[in-house]
């Protein structure tokens, strides 16, 4: 087998995935892989690294962590021949949702990272790339809480940061714009989505399909905070479409017009009007 790049996040997990990374590592080159470590000293430099790495004909990069690490990884290798394998150590491993076939054990999915790709679509926002979710407003805002609380871990930290944060709801005017057809919100939160989870297991837009070259949008209207609270108990589910201040769209391009923050796979992304396209096939990844 020929080289296999990997990045490492030691933070994925709160610690899981530098505690796995040996074992991980050492599963891939018992399997015949020279291992290529391009685990930089933060994200930045881990970001440079895959990048060069996939300009110089990469042909595939594994990645340990969870989807702020996969968000790093596709800025890399969306739009190139680079295979993309996942081995899921994050605290919601929101995208592998959508892999079925990834495994949870991190030996076991570092196993099936080595076998052949998958096209699957992309979102494009500016420059950059979104593998899973787009957010903005109060998931947004619950997202960014959730990233700079050290406990609970895992799924729990979302309930925690939720009610932090829901004090501070806004509802904001917004036009979402989706293939020429503009729709008026009156905003709480909005999901663009290439793959149906966020936010730790949260089944934000159910029907979302990485392979249709389409985006699914769900918007949340002028609800308070029970209504809020409801939603969200709903929303693990999946049930939550049938409310009323909930509406749903699907498109190629969705322009939103707001003033908001938007968040991507866990991570900051722009803030403000902001387009959103769907590109096909955009990752190859193994799944």
């Amino acid at each position: 087998m020929s080289d296999i790049h990997v990045l490492v996040s030691p933070e994925a997990g709160r610690g899981r995935a530098a505690g796995t990374a040996s074992e991980v590592l050492d599963r891939l080159r018992s399997l015949g892989g020279h291992v290529i470590d391009l685990s930089g000293a933060d994200a930045a430099a881990s970001a440079a690294n895959a990048r060069d790495a996939v300009a110089a004909g990469a042909e595939r990069l594994v990645v340990l962590g969870g989807d702020g690490m996969v968000h790093l990884a596709v800025q890399a290798v969306a739009g190139t021949d680079t295979i993309l394998g996942v081995v899921p150590v994050g605290t919601g491993n929101d995208f592998v949702r959508a892999l079925p076939g990834v495994p949870e054990d991190p030996l076991e999915a570092a196993a099936v990272a080595l076998g052949d790709p998958d096209p699957i679509d992309a979102i494009r926002v500016g420059d950059r790339w979104v593998a899973s979710v787009a957010t903005a407003g109060f998931s947004a805002d619950v997202n960014d809480r959730a990233n700079r609380l050290r406990r609970p871990k895992g799924q729990g930290r979302y309930t925690v940061a939720t009610v932090l944060e829901l004090p501070a709801l806004k509802r904001r005017p917004t036009t979402i714009t989706v293939d020429g057809t503009a729709h008026a919100h009156d905003a709480v939160m909005i999901a663009v989505a290439n793959t149906a989870w966020f936010g730790g297991g949260m089944h934000i837009c159910p029907d979302a399909d990485p392979d249709d070259g389409l985006l699914d949008v769900t918007v949340v209207d002028g609800v308070g905070r029970i209504e809020l609270l409801w939603f969200f108990n709903r929303v693990f589910k999946g049930t939550h479409l049938d409310h009323p201040k909930v509406h749903s769209h699907r498109g190629h391009r969705i322009e939103i017009a707001t003033e908001v923050a938007f968040w991507g796979d866990g991570e900051p992304i722009t803030t403000g009007n902001t387009v959103l396209e769907a590109v096909p096939a955009a990752i190859r990844i193994v799944r």
